[in-house]
């Protein structure tokens, strides 16, 4: 898929923990880990609004186009 999911770098940046997120976005830890493994079809905005401001980043740091 050319759409990677970058919250893998963002948390270690954090040095928070995928539970730690989890709680503060409000969603399941499995949840999260389909969306970081880029495994889901689709993010609300909502959920992503949620994740920036967990992460203090843009949409930008955690999604990003590549060419397939």
């Amino acid at each position: 898929m050319p759409i990677v999911v970058d919250i893998d770098v963002m948390l270690a940046r954090r040095k928070m923990s995928v539970g730690e997120l989890a709680e503060r976005v409000g969603i399941t830890p499995a949840n999260l880990a389909v969306l970081k493994n880029g495994r889901a079809k689709a993010v609300r905005f909502a959920t992503l609004a949620a994740l920036c401001e967990a992460l203090e980043c843009q949409p930008g740091d955690l999604l990003r186009w590549e060419p397939e």
